[in-house]
């Protein structure tokens, strides 16, 4: 319980940085963010409609069909995120901390990927376009980051043709690339990781591993100093996924040892089939 009250409010402290970001240093200088909330920003600078209402309205679809498809734990926490951060949106003022258009889009994301990252690193996400590319990855064996880069340079292409500056446009590219890259080194800065578990509780945590969509592979060991037999669990997974599976682990077998290791590449079926 205290457990999940803490990471509700890390939760919460990330919606306050994304909220920030967006309102102190992306938005007066209609610049974007990526994902959803860049859509949202994009549809608020050509329309009268508030940016948190739709940041709002566009989430909720997703995070929807996300609560069928993902786990509910990560969905459940990247609901709370989103409506943090429409909440917080609303109380923060919208008014340039900084006027340069390029420190604004360098501060920007890096509070928009502290904010990011912080929820990830308690397993849920922002919203948006990470529920999009954690439902691909885990049913096709696509690179996360290739995918949201796709539907970012789409909002990006839109903002440029329809403001006619192409200096904002890659001023928002600046930020969204700055917010990757602080996201990536808060949470891990990989998209596949291979867990070594050997544990003494192997049918209990087999019937929870293989609910998720990947493989896993029994390998028999013994120990070298206590000559006692062990079984060792290996599985590949995704950055989007760790958290879950390390939380099943934790919850099953606590004596569990865990060895997790950077995977540079995958060749065969990722996903069990």
């Amino acid at each position: 319980m205290l457990k999940d009250i803490r990471n509700c409010i890390v939760i919460i402290i990330g919606a306050v940085f994304i909220a920030s970001g967006f309102n102190l240093f992306l938005v007066p200088h209609h610049l974007l963010s990526g994902g959803v909330s860049g859509l949202a920003m994009l549809t608020g600078y050509f329309s009268p409609l508030s940016i948190n209402t739709m940041y709002l309205a566009y989430n909720v679809p997703i995070l929807i069909i996300g609560l069928f498809m993902l786990g509910k734990r990560f969905v459940g926490l990247s609901i709370l995120s989103v409506a943090a951060v429409t909440w917080a949106m609303a109380l923060i003022p919208q008014q340039p901390v900084a006027t340069d258009t390029l420190l604004s889009a360098t501060f920007g994301g890096v509070l928009v990927g502290i904010g990011s990252g912080i929820s990830f690193r308690v397993g849920g996400s922002s919203g948006g376009f990470d529920i999009v590319g954690s439902i691909v990855t885990r049913y096709r064996d696509l690179p996360v980051g290739s995918i949201l880069v796709v539907l970012n340079a789409a909002v990006i292409f839109a903002m440029g043709y329809l403001e006619g500056d192409w200096n904002l446009a890659l001023a928002s590219m600046l930020s969204i690339y700055i917010s990757g890259k602080v996201l990536d080194l808060i949470h891990i800065s990989h998209n596949k990781v291979t867990l070594y578990i050997i544990t003494e509780k192997t049918d209990e945590l087999l019937a929870k591993l293989l609910t998720l969509p990947r493989g896993v592979t029994l390998i028999k060991t013994e120990g070298a100093f206590s000559h006692k037999e062990k079984d060792m669990l290996m599985t590949v997974t995704t950055r989007y996924e760790l958290t879950e599976l390390r939380e099943i682990i934790r919850k099953t077998d606590p004596s569990a040892f865990v060895n997790i290791v950077e995977t540079v590449g995958v060749m065969g079926s990722f996903r069990r089939r």
